[in-house]
C-alpha cells in the first residue's frame, strides 16, 4: 500500500514552503495565482487531502454537514439522498453517522453529537431522534421530530393528513372494522397518523376501537409479535393501517403465515412508499412521503443557518399522497 501523500509531499512537489501550501488549499490572501495553480496541480496529483480536524483546529469549520441516524433503514437511505442531492455544488461535504447497534436507543443523538461536533461536523441532521432536545455548539435540524417540544428546526411530512387519507381510503372500499399498527410513540409522526386514523373513524360514524391498535414501534421484530395476535382474533379486523412501510410488509408476512389471502382476507396499508412498497410482488397501498425532498429541506436550512441568517420557517410540513395498490380491496 502507497504511503499517503503528506502537506510536506506537496510543498516539495510544488517547490515551495509548507505554510504556502496551507494558504493556498485553504484559500487565504497572499499567495500568487500562479503559485495556488501550481500547488493545487500537486495536490491533484499527489492525492493530497489536508486533515479535517487539523482543518477545524486552524478555522473552527470543517466544511462538513453530518446527518445522524440510529440505524441506515429505508426511510434514512431515502432521507440521505435527499440531503446529498441538496448539498450537490455547495462547499459542503457530507457525512452520514451511525453509532453501534448497541448504542441505538434513547440518546442516541447526545453521544453522537459529543464524537463528531465542533472537531468533525459544522451542522448536523438528526433523523428521528429519541431525545426533545439536545445540547450542542452547532446548528441542528431534525426529521421526524420528538413529541415533545419544538426548540429545534425541524422538517416532516403531513402525517396527520395522510393518516387521515390511508384509513379513509379503506373506509371508501367498504371497511368497518379497521385495526392501526403504530410506530414509535415518542415520534410526532407516530401520534399524528394515529390521529388521522381516529379523525377519519370519527368523520364515518365509526366507533374507535382500542384493543385493534397494536405498537409495533417500527420494528420488524415487535411487528411480528404484536400482529400476531391481532390477526388471529375471532373478530380480526379486514384492514389495517401500519404507520409505515417495513411496518405493513412485516405485517403481511404474518397474514400469509397465517393463510390469509392479501388483499382478499385482509386489506393493508403503509406509509412512506419506500423502494420496497412498489418493487415486491404485491406492490403495497401506501402514503407517500416526500422523504428525499425532507432530506433536501433539512440541508437547505443548516445552509441557512450556517450562513448567518435566520430560517423564515423554522418548522416545516411537507405534503403526502395516497397511492393505492395491489394490498387494498374491498372486504369479502
Amino acid at each position: 500500500m502507497s504511503r499517503r501523500a503528506t502537506i510536506h509531499d506537496v510543498a516539495a512537489a510544488a517547490g515551495v514552503s509548507v505554510a504556502t501550501v496551507s494558504k493556498a488549499v485553504n484559500g487565504r490572501y497572499g499567495v500568487a495565482s500562479a503559485t495556488v495553480a501550481r500547488v493545487l496541480q500537486a495536490v491533484a496529483e499527489l492525492g493530497y487531502e489536508s486533515s479535517l480536524v487539523a482543518s477545524s483546529m486552524r478555522s473552527r469549520r470543517t466544511g462538513v454537514i453530518g446527518v445522524l441516524v440510529a440505524d441506515f433503514e429505508p426511510f434514512s437511505a431515502e432521507v440521505l439522498k435527499g440531503v446529498g442531492a441538496a448539498l450537490a455544488g455547495q462547499r459542503y461535504d457530507l457525512l452520514a453517522y451511525s453509532g453501534s447497534r448497541e448504542e441505538a436507543h434513547e440518546g442516541w443523538e447526545r453521544r453522537s453529537l459529543s464524537r463528531l461536533s465542533g472537531t468533525l461536523i459544522d451542522a448536523a441532521i438528526m433523523v428521528t431522534p429519541t431525545v426533545v432536545g439536545v445540547n450542542s455548539d452547532v446548528p441542528i435540524v431534525a426529521i421526524d421530530p420528538h413529541m415533545g417540544r419544538a426548540d429545534i428546526p425541524s422538517v416532516q411530512s403531513d402525517s396527520l393528513g395522510g393518516g387521515f387519507e390511508a384509513t379513509a381510503h379503506l373506509i371508501e372500499l367498504g371497511h368497518r372494522r379497521i385495526g392501526f399498527l403504530s410506530g414509535r410513540p415518542e415520534l410526532r409522526s407516530s401520534g399524528m397518523r394515529e390521529a388521522g386514523y381516529k379523525r377519519a373513524l370519527a368523520q364515518a360514524g365509526i366507533p374507535f376501537d382500542p384493543s385493534l391498535v397494536a405498537v409495533g414501534m417500527y420494528e420488524p421484530d415487535i411487528v411480528r409479535q404484536v400482529a400476531r395476535p391481532l390477526l388471529e382474533r375471532h373478530d380480526r379486523p379486514t384492514a389495517v393501517f401500519a404507520a409505515n412501510d417495513r411496518s405493513a410488509l412485516g405485517l403481511i408476512e404474518v397474514a400469509a403465515d397465517l393463510g390469509l389471502d392479501v388483499p382478499g382476507d385482509l386489506s393493508v396499508i403503509g406509509f412512506d412508499d419506500i423502494p420496497e412498497a412498489f418493487l415486491s410482488s404485491r406492490p403495497l397501498s401506501t402514503v407517500r412521503q416526500p422523504m428525499q425532498r425532507i432530506g433536501a429541506e433539512a440541508a437547505k436550512m443548516l445552509v441557512t443557518l450556517l450562513g448567518g441568517a435566520t430560517l423564515d420557517a423554522p418548522h416545516r410540513v411537507l405534503p403526502t399522497r395516497l397511492i393505492p395498490r395491489a394490498t387494498t380491496a374491498p372486504p369479502r
